[in-house]
C-alpha cells in the first residue's frame, strides 16, 4: 500500500490530493488516535482554525486494484471537502498528523464519517453525550472503537447498517436482573 499522498495547491489555495486507492481501502485506525483527532478538531473549531478547502483524488481501477496514475481503464472518486466545519476538522488533523499520508488521511476521514454518521443515525445517541452549555460531546468507547474499523464506503462514509451490526457485537450485555430499556 502506498504510504505518501501527492498534494498540490491550486492558485485560488485549495488543496488537492492524489490517492492510489479508493476510500474503501484506506486502513482502520487506533482508536485513541481518532479520539486525540476528535479533541484536536474540537480545540481548532475554538480558534476557528478553517483551513483551506480540499479535493480528494482517489485512483480506481476497473479490475478492483490501486493505481498510482490514472492509466486507461481506471476512473476517479472525487470527494470535496468544501463545507467549513468539515475543512476546519481536516485541518486540524492535517496539523496534528498530516493529510500527507494514507494513514492521516484514514483518520480525516474516519473522524469526518462518524460526525456524519451521527447526525443521520438517531440510534447512535445513546453512545455520546452531549455537554451543556457547549462543552463538547463524549463519546462511548465502544463506538470510537467501531469508528477506527468500520471500513468506508466509496464515498468514505460509513454504512449505518453495518456499523450497527458491528456495534451489535461489540456492546457489552446488560448484567442478570438489569432491565433494558
Amino acid at each position: 500500500m502506498p504510504e505518501t499522498i501527492q498534494v498540490a495547491r491550486a492558485p485560488d489555495g485549495a488543496l488537492a490530493y492524489a490517492v492510489a486507492l479508493p476510500p474503501e481501502r484506506l486502513p482502520p485506525v487506533p482508536p485513541r488516535e481518532l479520539l486525540r483527532a476528535w479533541d484536536a478538531a474540537r480545540e481548532a473549531a475554538t480558534a476557528r482554525i478553517w483551513g483551506p478547502p480540499r479535493l480528494l483524488l482517489f485512483n480506481r481501477r476497473l479490475d478492483g486494484t490501486a493505481a498510482a496514475a490514472a492509466p486507461e481503464g481506471s476512473e476517479t472518486t472525487e470527494i470535496a471537502i468544501a463545507d467549513r466545519d468539515a475543512r476546519c476538522w481536516a485541518e486540524a488533523v492535517d496539523r496534528l498528523v498530516g493529510l500527507d499520508s494514507v494513514g492521516g488521511l484514514a483518520l480525516c476521514l474516519r473522524l469526518l464519517a462518524l460526525v456524519e454518521v451521527m447526525t443521520r443515525a438517531a440510534w447512535l445517541s445513546e453512545l455520546y453525550d452531549v455537554a451543556p452549555g457547549g462543552g463538547g460531546i463524549e463519546l462511548h468507547p465502544t463506538l470510537l472503537a467501531a469508528a477506527a474499523r468500520q471500513p468506508l464506503d466509496s464515498t468514505a462514509r460509513f454504512d449505518e447498517a453495518g456499523l450497527a451490526r458491528l456495534l451489535s457485537r461489540t456492546l457489552p450485555l446488560p448484567a442478570a436482573g438489569v432491565p433494558v430499556a
